[in-house]
């Protein structure tokens, strides 16, 4: 499968279930804030990322597509886990360990909020 049918089909499968997303809490309102919320950060994080050409790059936000897809599916929960940071990485971030924990900080993001790099 190349890679512009894996691109269409993960967006088709989010399209889907934006149209069939029960919320976990089993409230109307709850279920339809949550259907839009899918699909609006669906056609944001798409349109954001449709003018990369890297295969490397593509497969890595498909990747973290994906995750946060079975995610969602999963834990019944649409908007993105909080991330846990080690600690050690947290402190002050001046001085002579900026890059390294810079560094650290990157490695030790999981993939599926890769994307919100560029909001924060």
């Amino acid at each position: 499968m190349s890679l512009r049918q894996e691109v269409l089909h993960l967006y088709r499968c989010l399209m889907r279930l934006s149209y069939r997303w029960e919320s976990a809490l089993g409230n109307p309102g709850a279920t339809e804030e949550e259907r839009k919320y899918i699909r609006e950060e669906s056609r944001r994080l798409f349109k954001k990322n449709k003018s990369i050409t890297d295969e490397k790059e593509v497969q890595d936000h498909l990747k973290e597509g994906v995750t946060r897809l079975d995610l969602a599916i999963h834990y019944r929960n649409p908007y993105p886990r909080p991330v846990h940071l080690p600690q050690h990485v947290l402190h002050s971030k001046t001085g002579k360990r900026l890059k390294g924990q810079q560094r650290k900080l990157e490695q030790s993001k999981p993939i599926y909020v890769k994307s919100y790099d560029d909001e924060s």
